[in-house]
């Protein structure tokens, strides 16, 4: 592997029917959609030449994935394995997502996707019914903060404070995580199914920390501290609710290499990404683009035919022997 390195992928907590190797393997970024997917059993388009995953147990796959993104620091210091990523693009587990619900669609897995900041969530199956009171706006998770049961009453905050917006955002992140893992032990039965759940969450709040005092600054300092902590824990409830058959990683970028990390509502950001386009570029078709295209092809075809033969019959019908209708009004007009 040859190329910038811009962040890292570190794995928390997983199942021994999933092996990974201690190394320093960089691993792409584009490809830690598809590492997710083959701890689950599923296929990918590409083989994955990275050394760091192994060939596991492929009669006991983990029951559920959870990939917490980290954005403002290139690495953390988690316990457990971390390889350097390899050109830090955006990705998203949407394949991984489609082939769960895809493949265990009648057993309605979890599957939640959430960044806070943005407020952009995305839940499919019984994430409806478990996840329902989860805050996930800007609004509600600030009304959570405040809540007599929140992390504020627990939480060493140091030198953050809870007047300032920034700090109050990355403290509603970590809410966040509190109460996914909270909210999942009230139905621990979901945990106890036959199909496997995901879980992807997007952190941008110490990033904007960083934007605002500075990295170097101790209110960095002590949210990235505070950060490990809370991932720490998330990760060991999440890896316990699932009887320890569960894969938590954590992805940890200073920024995304793309100008398409982030989707916004500005002009400027439109045109500077265009210039950095120039020929309109159409984005690469996924595998199901093919059978989509037979479909709406071939069904396009039969309605064709279907109309012309309909209307070749309609056009040289004999009113008088072809149609019931003219045959019931001649024998009631003999009659009279």
């Amino acid at each position: 592997f040859l190329g910038v390195y811009g962040g890292e992928f570190s794995i928390l907590r997983s199942p021994q029917s999933v092996v990974f190797r201690d190394g320093s393997w960089p691993i792409p970024g584009e490809r830690i959609p598809d590492v997710a997917a083959l701890t689950m059993g599923f296929s990918v388009e590409e083989d994955l030449p990275w050394p760091g995953l192994g060939v596991g147990d492929l009669f006991h796959r983990p029951q559920a994935t959870v990939l917490v993104t980290v954005k403002g620091v290139d690495k953390l210091p988690v316990k457990g394995y971390s390889y350097p990523i390899e050109n830090a693009v955006p990705f998203s587990l949407d394949s991984v997502a489609n082939a769960i619900h895809t493949l265990f669609s009648e057993e309605t897995p979890v599957v939640l996707q959430l960044a806070p900041s943005e407020e952009r969530v995305y839940m499919v199956g019984k994430a409806n019914a478990v996840f329902e009171d989860l805050s996930v706006t800007l609004r509600q998770l600030r009304n959570r903060l405040f809540q007599d049961s929140s992390i504020l009453s627990s939480l060493p905050l140091s030198s953050l404070s809870r007047n300032n917006e920034v700090d109050l955002l990355f403290l509603s992140e970590l809410q966040v995580l509190h109460d996914i893992a909270s909210l999942l032990s009230r139905h621990k039965h979901l945990a106890k199914d036959h199909s496997p759940d995901l879980y992807s969450l997007e952190l941008s709040g110490l990033e904007e920390v960083g934007k605002r005092y500075g990295e170097d600054s101790q209110q960095f300092k002590d949210a990235s501290q505070i950060l490990v902590d809370s991932l720490q824990k998330f990760a060991d409830e999440m890896f316990n609710l699932y009887g320890g058959n569960a894969v938590v990683e954590v992805v940890a970028v200073k920024e995304f290499n793309s100008p398409l990390s982030r989707k916004t509502r500005s002009i400027l950001q439109a045109s500077q990404s265009n210039k950095e386009n120039p020929y309109n570029l159409a984005y690469p078709y996924n595998y199901d683009y093919s059978v989509i295209f037979n479909i709406v092809l071939w069904m396009m075809i039969g309605l064709a035919l279907a109309v012309i033969v309909i209307s070749y019959n309609l056009w040289n019908m004999d009113p008088g022997y072809d149609s019931i209708i003219y045959r019931m009004t001649n024998q009631k007009i003999r009659m009279d």
